[in-house]
């Protein structure tokens, strides 16, 4: 027995010394001083183009009829206007469904790159706004706007630095396009056809950036610094609509269970059993990049994954939020339906919950997973919308190389990582043709400035308007 005893206490020596070692030798990697090269440009221009993009209205909706065309023609005439070396140089193609594609030609077509971003945005409640959110007025160093954030601080920001570059005799070593989506707030079908035309002419991109993560804190455990995220994949999105019939009938002789009783029991269980964690390549990269940069217990559980991974996903489970959909996918009820009077059983009652799909999931695999959770053949499941995570792409090519030096150039004291992103973008219809397509929105955000995001009071410090130029300028003399 003491043998056994002894054995047992040699084994859990070597295991702690195994994890102790491997906690201390996960640490970053030792910095190299860059030198950057401070980027001079006329950033009262940028304000000022940024100002007449907010006070179109190009207010994005589901119904057409509800939309106002005028407001987007409005824009699109404007540019010209704000931007006017970028149409002496480039091409501009019109496509369906407010579709712009602007070719700025290099010295060789060998390995394009596509800057994108969206100029619609989302509706307003004007009532709740404490400045009007299409005036761009400018107060303490802020311009308050719709859009200012989402994305038209990223259109600007593309189109500035391309003017300025321009006036300055640079041409780009390769083809750099301008792909903007006049509709993506609705999932509109401009970025489709954008992606459409490249595959037609046989265009394959060295790097694509579009909207995604920024330069954020407070965001990893234990981490200090601010976190450059950008994305190098986005969840799938699914939309499940759970639907019980029945005779109905009046509320005064009821049966055991209402559909909506048996819908409260689908939706209970649903919550109780969620679906399994997977620590895919985006997030892998991440913990790994952050965890170096995190407080010793933390490293102790980040440099050893391969014991104390149920630790994260117990933590994951526990707190919800941002961590738990990196690692899972999430489902999140958001609507209920049922009878019209308190007193009467509806015939049919229906719930719908949004579902964030984890790169090892499918919409099939999630409505087959959420069937078997549920198990009960009352409650029927009908997908109302549905999409696939993207590609993940590279970070061992140039192209990821390029937009991480422009953003820790631009960012400096930053940490650059790649991660996940759990909201769906027009980046991912390009990953037919491309695995090097990566999610930054070149900004730093607080955590008061993100929640403006499809909120009241978006607003955008002019500080961060002129760093997006610059952001942009620095990438396009890499492309």
């Amino acid at each position: 027995m003491i043998y056994v005893v002894i054995a047992l206490l040699a084994a859990l020596v070597i295991f702690l010394t195994v994890v102790l070692i491997r906690a201390v030798a996960f640490k970053p990697p030792i910095e190299t001083s860059s030198e950057r090269a401070e980027e001079s440009f006329d950033r009262d221009a940028a304000i000022h183009a940024l100002g007449e993009l907010v006070k179109c209205k190009t207010v994005s909706r589901y119904t057409h009829e509800e939309e106002d065309d005028a407001e987007f023609e409005k824009l699109i005439a404007l540019l010209p206007k704000l931007y006017p070396n970028v149409f002496k140089t480039c091409s501009l193609t019109k496509m369906e469904d407010r579709g712009l594609l602007f070719h700025w030609a290099g010295k060789t077509a060998d390995e394009p790159a596509v800057l994108m971003a969206h100029y619609d945005v989302v509706p307003v409640n004007e009532d709740k706004w404490d400045k009007p959110p299409f005036a761009a007025i400018i107060e303490d160093g802020v311009m308050w706007g719709r859009g200012t954030l989402d994305t038209k601080v990223t259109f600007n920001g593309v189109l500035s630095a391309a003017d300025h570059l321009i006036a300055q005799g640079f041409v780009p070593e390769n083809d750099i396009y301008f792909a903007f989506s006049g509709g993506e707030e609705v999932n509109g079908k401009g970025a489709v056809h954008i992606v459409n035309y490249f595959k037609k002419h046989g265009i394959t991109p060295g790097a694509v950036v579009d909207e995604g993560g920024a330069v954020v804190e407070n965001v990893f455990p234990g981490v200090k610094k601010p976190c450059a995220m950008i994305g190098i994949a986005e969840k799938g999105l699914l939309d499940l609509r759970y639907t019980v019939q029945s005779n109905g009938g009046h509320a005064s002789a009821p049966k055991p269970h209402t559909p909506v009783g048996v819908l409260a029991r689908a939706c209970t269980r649903v919550e109780n059993n969620p679906f399994k964690a997977h620590v895919t390549k985006p997030v892998a990269e991440m913990f790994d990049t952050l965890g170096r940069h995190s407080t010793f217990l933390y490293r102790v559980i980040f440099a050893n994954r391969w014991c104390f991974g149920f630790v994260l996903d117990l933590l994951a489970k526990k707190s919800g939020g941002e961590m738990n959909a990196l690692m899972r996918t999430t489902v999140a009820f958001t609507q209920m339906s049922g009878s019209s009077a308190s007193n009467v059983i509806p015939p049919s009652a229906s719930m719908v919950s949004n579902i964030r799909l984890n790169p090892e999931d499918t919409v099939e695999s999630a409505t087959e997973y959420i069937r078997r959770v549920i198990g009960d053949e009352n409650v029927t499941l009908e997908v109302v919308n549905g999409q696939n995570p993207s590609r993940i792409s590279r970070t061992d090519c140039d192209g990821w190389r390029k937009v991480s030096k422009a953003v820790a150039d631009t960012w400096q004291g930053s940490i650059v990582t790649p991660y996940l992103m759990v909201q769906c973008s027009d980046s991912r219809h390009w990953g037919i043709i491309s695995d090097r397509v990566y999610r930054f929105s070149a900004m730093d955000l607080t955590s008061a400035e993100r929640a403006t995001i499809h909120g009241n009071n978006e607003r955008i410090r002019l500080e961060s308007i002129g760093r997006a130029v610059e952001f942009y300028i620095r990438l396009m003399k890499q492309l």
